[in-house]
């Protein structure tokens, strides 16, 4: 019963890949909370695990993992609305399935190889097999190259799919986007002996992803969601999404500069990079405001009670929108103004931000559109919230917000303490982290990592059980 709703449902065989992309994601996505919450403990208490699992390992995991995740999640997402944008397969699918083995296997092995070797020689072979010690770009080389050559598959998929099918001005915007998510990874497959040089480009692959390509894709994927979902006006999705791309690939470039004040560029680059880096988010919050006021008011106008097609999808979606502005752009630039950041800068101010920003703005969409996949794999027409994504979505918002103030705390007390009052030392740097307020934080941090890994559990049990429900409820 259970196979055949599935087969009858997803017709295309796109779809399925891209729900088999989203069932490693959301193992990823497990595997990055267990890694997180360790840490945590490591944090507090270093003897634990002590001489069994590093503290940097499980960091490196936890970090490596949140990358990995939402990119098996965005290329299921991709897979998953080709078929409904263009009106076709994808060209090469059985390339495509290919491209998900490789890729998957060799994300297992990279894990493994962090988890049990986790450290190696300071040679060319620890670069090439065990990891390239760039942050967020753990990677080992070989790995670097197979990457590339999976997503150059993925997007042969995608471009071609759309060259044959229907254009759709979503569909023109992801196409073009994710050529520059994947050239912008390429500056970081090259090393530099300077590490200003190094470190110039690094950040170019870190954060223009996030600030520019990622944003634009996440934009993609809500006007995709929001047609599905209560039947959006295109024109009006589409008209944001190109001045998304107009502003984000503009002020995501501008916004780099932030960083740069650290590797000795020109200080014109502090203002700058501080004012283009908090507008990123203010197109997407725009896009959701005014489709979901016309939305209303059509509605309103025919005297019909507002239809939303899937109830947790929609849920998640609204949540990315505001909680994009709150943790990219509210939490952002907290600490990007260069009179701030000069005492900021490398303090738990940046990872109260960084939680708060990938959680609002990438996971909360991507979890959405798992719901959607949910939703036509058994072929239900309307989906609504169960206990169970309500408590998910819940515990898992409340635990990543709990973290981030908790974070915000320990990083406030490092900028009085350790910086200004200490001036940045070593010593200010241990003193600061053995007062009450830092242990007090960090214990709090941990807590609310445990009820965002609670949240998960929902979530998992939610996915797993939600469209078996739904589909039956509505025989």
């Amino acid at each position: 019963m259970l196979t055949s709703i599935k087969n009858h449902n997803l017709q295309y065989e796109t779809q399925k890949l891209g729900m088999m992309y989203f069932r490693v994601a959301i193992i990823l996505f497990g595997a990055q909370l267990l890694m997180g919450l360790i840490a945590a403990i490591q944090f507090m208490y270093p003897s634990f695990l002590y001489g069994i699992f590093d503290f940097s390992v499980a960091r490196m995991v936890h970090i490596n993992a949140l990358v990995v995740w939402m990119l098996y999640a965005m290329i299921g997402s991709v897979y998953y609305m080709i078929p409904d944008e263009t009106g076709l397969e994808a060209v090469g699918i059985k390339l495509g399935k290919l491209a998900f083995w490789v890729l998957t296997l060799a994300i297992t092995i990279v894990v493994l190889v962090f988890i049990f070797i986790q450290i190696g020689p300071g040679d060319d072979s620890t670069i090439w097999l065990i990891n390239e010690g760039r942050e967020y770009l753990e990677a080992p080389r070989w790995a670097d190259y197979g990457i590339v050559v999976v997503v150059l598959i993925f997007y042969y998929n995608v471009f071609f799919t759309f060259l044959k099918g229907r254009r759709t001005g979503v569909m023109t915007v992801m196409v073009a986007n994710l050529l520059a998510l994947a050239g912008l990874y390429l500056a970081g497959m090259f090393f530099t002996d300077n590490i200003s040089v190094d470190q110039y480009w690094w950040w170019w692959v870190i954060h223009l992803w996030v600030e520019a390509t990622w944003e634009v894709f996440v934009g993609t994927l809500a006007a995709y969601a929001l047609i599905k979902i209560i039947g959006a006006k295109r024109e009006i999705v589409e008209m944001w999404l190109w001045i998304e791309v107009l502003m984000l690939f503009g002020s995501g470039i501008l916004g780099l500069g932030h960083h740069y004040f650290w590797i000795g560029t020109p200080e014109y680059w502090w203002e700058i990079g501080a004012l283009f880096s908090a507008l990123e988010p203010v197109p997407l919050v725009a896009m959701f405001v005014h489709v979901l006021y016309d939305w209303g008011k059509e509605q309103g106008a025919h005297g019909e009670k507002p239809a939303i097609k899937n109830g947790p999808a929609m849920a998640w979606i609204v949540t990315n929108a505001f909680g994009n502005f709150l943790g990219a752009g509210i939490w952002g630039f907290f600490h990007t103004l260069p009179q701030v950041n000069i005492y900021t800068h490398g303090t738990q101010f940046t990872a109260a931000h960084g939680h708060l920003a990938f959680f609002g703005a990438y996971a909360t969409i991507l979890i959405g559109m798992m719901y959607l996949g949910i939703q036509g794999a058994y072929g239900i027409d309307r989906m609504k919230a169960t206990f169970k994504s309500k408590m998910a979505i819940f515990l898992i918002t409340f635990g990543v917000l709990g973290m981030a103030v908790a974070l915000t705390i320990a990083g406030y007390e490092q900028v009085l303490v350790e910086r200004a009052e200490l001036g940045g030392g070593w010593d200010a740097f241990f003193t600061a982290q053995n007062l009450v307020w830092m242990k007090q934080a960090m214990g709090w941090r941990t807590v609310m990592g445990v009820v965002t890994f609670i949240g998960f559990i929902y979530l998992v049990w939610d996915l797993l059980t939600i469209g078996k429900e739904e589909s039956e409820n509505n025989q």
